[in-house]
Order: structure tokens, then C-alpha cells, then sequence
């Protein structure tokens, strides 16, 4: 009986040519594939602009291992929103995991850009992926010959108005938090990441931001926090055992001029309490995609009023200010 079984599934389960499955390839449309863009692969050796063949092939440490690094940022307007502090990242990411990228970072420069062109659009997420390459399935990195780059541009899709309008609910998550020498390190092994999003969806709430073993606040899972303090400064969780985020790291140089003014009255890193969070003037969340988004409910607390504060719309006005042509932060590109 069993054998019969074995026998009849291999028997229904088609075996294809190389051209076949080109066929099939060409042939396969998703509706998620409208989102996708352009792609370049180091792997191929140039551009795609067929999502079909938008692939990583099996073997790369990337997929079975999660061994490799990335980095995601916008094009607004055909200006890429802070691309040299993704790089940055990048590299001291890659150092961390012994990860040598296959071309040089001017080369990777010049390849970001003519994959963002050969998308055709103006504005764009770029997601950028560094593995350590194709050549076995074991944990053995050295088993791959080469490392390889992947471009990846897909639709840039703006947050809805009410959320800036109205304001996110958040909670705290129960997922462990990654430790110390992981969580500097922008890897592609993002489950835990992958889980407080999960667990938002399932609890009805916006986002999940997680907490160390001490009960001090991290980070969400894309996202960095930020709190407006009863004593008016601009606080942020230290950064020793979360990601540095790009945005959160820049609005806090950018609130620095608001010191003068008086609208803050200092701008730190420091560990930040459940209770301190929630007796906080305003929360607010910074990541690639939306900026800045004010929090008005965290925990099931309102937060200040329980309406978007004064300078969640300072910040927005000043990130949003930031990205625009001519800003020190925005590499064209157009040559």
C-alpha cells in the first residue's frame, strides 16, 4: 500500500525542462507582483524588470540561513532620502558577520541608482540585500564561493492620512528582544521582527514595542520610539542594545535646533520605564516609510491627551522638510 502511494505521487508530480519552467516563469503573474519594480542581481549579473524572475536561488545563505544583511530606503521625488547612512550601516553590519560585498561601494552606489531608473518612477522603497551567496546548505559560510548584492525596487506605498490625522495604538510585546551584539546588526534573520508584527495584528493594535529583561523600553519591529518627557526633552532608548535607526537617529540631530527656541528643553538616549512612557507628553514612532507617527494610546493608556501632540508635527514638518531637493541628506538620481 505504501509503496503504491509513493508510486502514485511520483507519478502525478510533473518533471520540467529548463524551458518549461522558463515558460511556467514568464507566464506567472501574481497580483503582489504590480508592487515590483525593477531588480538587480549580482547573481544574474544585471537588471530585471519582470517580477517572474525576481528570484534568489535556494542555496543562498540569505534563504536557509538568514546569513546576510540589509538595508531599506526611500526615493522621494528622485532623491534617495539618506542613502549614505544606509551604506554606512551597511558596512559596519557586514564587518560584524565577516561579510565582504562583491563590488566595490561606489560600484554599489552606481548600481542602487541605475536599478531605481531602470524602475521608472519617482518615488520608491529601495531594499538593498548582502548575502553570503549560493554554494551549500550547511551553517559552513565558507562553503559559498562568492557573496552577492540584490536591489530590490518595489512601489513606495504612503501610510494612510488618519494615522498622522488621528494618531497609533500600541502595546508592549512579549517577544524576547535580540541581544546586545545582535540587535546592532541589521541582519535579514528578522523572525522575532516578524512576530511582534504578528502580534499586533492579532491584539488590534497598530504596533508592539518591545521590552529588556530590566522592563526598560526598545524598539518596534521596524520601528524606533521616542518620547517627549513631562520635563520637555525628546528621549530616545539607548542605543547600546537596539538598531540605530536612520530616521530617529536624524530627527534627533534635527530637534537640536529646537533647543534654542524653547520648544525642547534637551534631546538623550536613556533606559525609559513602562511608567515613564506612559506619563510622557507625547510617544512617537520613526521608521523609513512614514516619518514620524504620533501615539496616543499606549498599553491602553492615553498618552498625553490622547490626541497627536505639538511636536509630533514639528518633527513630521522638519522630516518631511528634510527630504526635499537640495537637502545634504538627498542623493539625486538623475546623473
Amino acid at each position: 500500500m505504501e509503496g503504491r502511494v509513493v508510486q502514485w505521487i511520483t507519478e502525478t508530480v510533473p518533471r520540467l525542462s529548463f524551458d518549461q519552467v522558463v515558460d511556467r516563469l514568464t507566464g506567472l503573474k501574481k497580483p503582489f507582483h504590480v508592487n515590483y519594480l525593477a531588480m538587480y542581481s549580482s547573481w544574474i549579473g544585471g537588471i530585471i524588470t519582470d517580477p517572474a524572475l525576481m528570484m534568489v536561488p535556494l542555496d543562498d545563505h540569505l534563504v536557509h540561513r538568514g546569513d546576510g544583511i540589509f538595508e531599506a530606503f526611500k526615493c522621494v521625488r528622485s532623491g534617495v532620502y539618506a542613502l549614505q547612512r544606509h551604506l554606512d550601516r551597511l558596512e559596519r553590519s557586514a564587518m560584524a558577520l565577516g561579510l565582504k560585498s562583491p563590488v566595490t561601494r561606489t560600484r554599489m552606489e552606481g548600481i542602487i541608482l541605475e536599478t531605481i531608473r531602470a524602475a521608472g518612477v519617482q518615488d520608491c522603497l529601495v531594499r538593498l540585500f548582502l548575502s553570503r551567496g549560493p554554494g551549500g546548505f550547511s551553517t559552513d559560510p565558507y562553503e559559498c564561493p562568492s557573496s552577492q548584492l540584490y536591489v530590490m525596487v518595489t512601489v513606495f506605498h504612503e501610510p494612510p492620512a488618519w494615522k498622522y490625522k488621528n494618531g497609533v495604538r500600541v502595546q508592549t510585546s512579549r517577544i524576547p528582544m535580540k541581544r546586545d551584539y545582535f540587535a546592532n546588526i541589521k541582519s535579514c534573520n528578522y523572525l522575532p521582527n516578524v512576530l511582534m508584527t504578528k502580534e499586533a495584528r492579532d491584539a488590534e493594535v497598530d504596533y508592539t514595542v518591545s521590552l529588556d529583561e530590566r522592563g526598560y523600553l526598545g524598539e518596534g519591529a521596524t520601528e524606533n520610539v521616542g518620547f517627549i518627557s513631562v520635563e520637555g526633552e525628546f528621549v530616545v532608548p539607548r542605543f547600546d542594545r537596539i538598531l540605530r535607526g536612520i530616521t530617529v537617529s536624524r530627527m534627533m540631530e534635527l530637534a537640536v535646533g529646537l533647543l534654542e527656541s524653547g520648544e525642547l528643553m534637551g534631546v538623550r538616549e536613556s533606559d525609559i520605564s513602562l511608567r515613564e512612557a506612559r506619563e510622557s507628553r507625547e510617544m512617537m514612532l520613526f521608521g523609513t516609510t512614514f516619518d514620524v507617527l504620533p501615539v496616543i494610546g499606549f498599553d491602553g493608556h492615553p498618552i498625553g491627551d490622547g490626541r497627536p501632540g505639538p511636536l509630533f508635527r514639528r518633527f513630521l514638518a522638519l522630516l518631511r522638510k528634510d527630504t526635499e531637493k537640495g537637502s545634504p541628506m538627498v542623493t539625486p538620481v538623475s546623473h
